[in-house]
């Protein structure tokens, strides 16, 4: 894979402790030293433009004040520095970078990825929250849709948390469809299924909120049963995938028991879905905080890729999922 990286992003400074730090990136960057094939490329930083087209002008404005003066806690848990502004302007170009290589026709083993950070998909329309300032995964969407190369975008978010802001800002909308994979009753407790979007945006928005403890098993038959469909559906341009690896079963933050192997099991799904439907594909890097799992999720994205594959297990989706994924398909009439 080519991976989207830049030293800026390691400016971000949460301070000790904080999950959410430059070592992730650190952490990548040596499990995949391990790995064959693997290119870096900096990028752009996105511009205001870029930015605004997603949030409220008048939250950028407040977020570039508050962190030209030092930052500091912007709420209890999202915390910036100085340094914050530029590397959040920097993950939203990596991602941009990721979404217009993909359409430039990059596939394979050149398939883009963006690891920068902070992640994104948190960030609603006018505030920052869960670590997120910017909405990488959006910006990226919104631009390709703006300078025409892509007509229909699709969102997959397979991190462990909802992205509310991901599903805040394209509700509406009938051109980018968002749809999650995510732990029931986790931060920050969005994602029901029933909100399926509204208006030109109905059924655009797909949610499958799994019980804690869902395995390997659970997150392929939900991409099988619902999400491929609803892509297939939706036939997108191109198909950004939020890729956050806290799903892991060894993951400090979560109760999901996604194993390593799962995630080159759900990327190979991924491809698979691309592939029938012609759409492109790119990944955008959001949670993790394991560092050695994090690191390990990473490399199995890109090993899939690059020509590996995946082994299946023989265990089978709890009835709770498969009643989540018919209740999905029955709403989104699938």
């Amino acid at each position: 894979m080519r991976f989207g990286y830049s030293e800026r992003c390691l400016e971000h400074d949460t301070g000790e402790r904080h999950p959410e730090n430059p070592d992730r990136l650190c952490a990548i960057r040596r499990g995949l030293t391990k790995r064959h094939g693997v290119e870096y490329v900096d990028a752009e930083p996105a511009v205001r433009e870029d930015v605004v087209a997603v949030h409220d002008e008048e939250y950028v404005d407040d977020l570039e004040a508050f962190l030209a003066d030092g930052g500091g806690s912007w709420d209890p848990d999202t915390v910036a520095s100085e340094g914050t502004w530029d590397a959040a302007l920097t993950a939203a170009g990596l991602a941009q970078w990721a979404a217009q290589t993909a359409l430039d026709g990059a596939r394979d083993r050149n398939t883009p990825f963006a690891i920068g950070r902070p992640p994104g998909h948190h960030a609603v329309t006018d505030d920052a929250m869960g670590f997120c300032f910017f909405n990488n995964a959006a910006v990226a969407a919104q631009t390709v849709l703006d300078e025409g190369v892509a007509d229909r975008v699709a969102i997959f978010d397979w991190d462990v948390h909802h992205g509310n802001g991901t599903q805040d800002i394209f509700y509406d909308r009938g051109d980018v469809l968002y749809a999650s994979i995510h732990e029931d009753g986790l931060y920050p407790d969005t994602g029901a299924l029933e909100e399926t979007g509204e208006g030109e945006g109905d059924a655009t928005t797909v949610n499958l909120p799994l019980a804690a403890g869902a395995g390997d098993a659970d997150y392929c038959y939900a991409i099988d049963e619902a999400i491929a469909p609803a892509l297939e559906r939706f036939d997108p341009d191109l198909v950004i995938v939020s890729a956050g690896f806290d799903a892991h079963r060894h993951d400090p933050i979560s109760r999901m028991r996604v194993s390593s192997e799962g995630y080159a099991l759900m990327t190979d799904r991924v491809r698979s879905i691309t592939d029938e439907v012609g759409a492109a594909d790119a990944y955008v890097l959001e949670g993790g905080y394991g560092l050695d799992t994090l690191a390990e999720g990473v490399s199995m994205v890109h090993e899939t890729y690059d020509g590996r594959t995946p082994v299946g297990g023989d265990d089978e989706p709890d009835e709770k999922t498969e009643s989540i994924v018919a209740e999905s398909r029955s709403l989104l009439g699938l």
